[in-house]
């Protein structure tokens, strides 16, 4: 595992701020806001002298029933090789539902939703992660995602579910140190339960970020200070394993360069200063506990020795467990497995398999993902009811926490908007949003957006329709002429007509 050091987010907002910060081993940039022909200079400027950079994706839904679409793969690749990155992360996660595979309108999330932890969901996203990996021209990692809502009736735990999807396709793992602390308050899971059960030598890099609690319920904002008790769960990563990087996130709400070095110093002083786990005995383990004058970041110990420490991998415990449950009830047929290559290593095709019959039917996996992801997505964006055993009042939170950032994303991508309508903004969008769903990114649900307000509530203020419309018409395209398109240059004609 290549090692990283300690690294920061690159946004364009504090691009000159990391440029500055001492002791930035690497950065990592949002695979989707980087063009390989138009790298900002400021990244040209860091790879010149030797700073690592890893595009970061956020498009992929690699854990979607759909398989992995070929052009972003394609794009995705593009920038590794734009960048000379080292590595590629992504989520495990859905980030868009519906379609072919329902026979319904498709649907987009905005935001990374969680898989269920059942066999068949991760049988699908198992055969996704090889599609990408044969994609991609550099390692591929996960990252463990925070969530809001828990499935009903899921077989494994988080930490059981990245063990068993890194045994069957050797993937690599990002594990967000925030996103535990984030399960942790808002479903109840333990991190360090979950860390017990990773494989933590296939750990690529770790993520820290700050968030807030309100009313209950933690929202993992990326733009509020890192607090102790995600520190805390750093810690514990660290008494378990060197991560070969560790990473801090900061997405808004930009703080002072030297607040920013600040929690990279208190990042720092987590991993050197970091508690020796006792053993049942109350002796340290051998290896962990504070030693002065170590290299925080120094090279861990090989697959082999790490597994003869922790014992047998969460994966083979997993099944170990399952070999001793009651059979589970009859499953009518399963469609045919898919192989594994013999790339992935010896056995990687029996595992593939295994656990895949749990719930199939000759419908398939992917068509029983599909029809329970967009059951969920439909519920959350388009006011469709809530599927069994989800609780709906989580459901409600999470929709509205949607729709906060779909319009915050889009006053992002296209500022002029939030600027033409002022104050009227917000309400404005809750309104669209409510009555249409996002259906193909953020870029497109901008150009939706202003053309319902013209064609359907266009507003009062004259200057405001016309500013909208020359807004609307600079940045569609060309588009068929269809019945709102004619409505905009009708609704702009009358625009010049009063001006007159």
């Amino acid at each position: 595992m290549e090692r990283l050091g300690i690294g920061i987010g690159w946004r364009p907002e504090i691009a000159d701020t990391v440029e500055r910060l001492p002791g930035i081993d690497w950065v990592e940039a949002v695979a989707e806001n980087i063009c390989p022909g138009h790298i900002p200079e400021s990244l040209l400027r860091l790879r010149a002298r030797g700073t690592k950079v890893i595009p970061h994706g956020v498009s992929l839904g690699l854990g979607g029933a759909d398989r992995p679409d070929a052009g972003r793969l394609a794009d995705l690749a593009a920038r590794v090789e734009a960048l000379g990155s080292p590595l590629v992360t992504e989520h495990i996660a859905f980030v868009r539902a519906g379609g072919p595979l329902t026979a319904s309108p498709r649907l987009e999330a905005g935001h990374l939703l969680p898989v269920p932890r059942t066999w068949e969901s991760l049988h699908v996203l198992c055969e996704n992660v090889r599609v990408a990996q044969d994609s991609l021209p550099v390692p591929l990692a996960l990252e463990n995602i925070a969530a809001l809502i828990n499935w009903p009736g899921e077989e494994m735990t988080e930490g059981q579910f990245l063990a068993e999807l890194v045994e069957r396709t050797g993937v690599r793992l990002l594990i967000d140190v925030a996103n535990l602390h984030t399960n942790r308050v808002n479903r109840g899971e333990d991190p360090a339960a979950a860390l017990d059960e990773l494989p933590v030598e296939a750990i690529a890099y770790v993520h820290v970020a700050g968030g807030v609690e309100k009313d209950g319920v933690w929202h993992d904002t990326h733009g509020h200070p890192v607090t102790r008790p995600i520190l805390d769960i750093l810690a514990e990563l660290r008494s378990r394993t060197d991560p070969p990087g560790v990473l801090l996130e900061r997405d808004e709400n930009f703080p002072s360069p030297a607040e920013l070095a600040a929690e990279l110093a208190e990042i720092r002083t987590t991993l050197t200063a970091r508690r020796a786990r006792p053993t049942t005995d109350g002796t340290p383990r051998p290896g962990e506990g504070h030693v002065e004058g170590t290299n925080p970041l120094a090279a861990p110990a090989p697959r082999g020795e790490a597994r003869a420490a922790g014992g047998p991998g969460a994966g083979a415990r997993l099944r170990e467990r399952n070999a001793e449950r009651a059979d589970p009830p009859p499953a009518t047929p399963a469609a045919p497995r898919a192989t594994a290559s013999a790339a992935r290593g010896p056995g990687s095709g029996a595992r593939l398999g295994e656990g895949a019959g749990r719930g199939e039917s000759a419908a398939g996996p992917r068509a029983h993902v599909a029809l329970a992801q967009t059951a969920l997505l439909s519920a959350l964006v388009a006011g469709t009811p809530a599927p069994e055993g989800f609780d709906s009042t989580r459901l409600r939170v999470q929709s509205r926490a949607l729709v906060g950032k779909r319009a915050d994303v889009v006053a992002k991508v296209a500022p002029e908007l939030a600027k033409i309508l002022g104050d009227g903004y917000r309400a404005a969008f809750y309104a669209y949003a409510k009555s249409l769903p996002m259906s193909d990114g953020y870029r497109r649900d901008a150009l939706d957006f202003a053309e319902r307000l013209l064609v359907t509530d266009p507003p009062a203020d004259a200057s405001v329709r016309r500013r909208l419309s020359h807004w609307w018409q600079d940045h569609s395209g060309p588009r068929p002429t269809g019945r709102a398109t004619r409505i905009v240059r009708a609704a702009r004609a009358a625009i010049t007509r009063e001006a007159k």
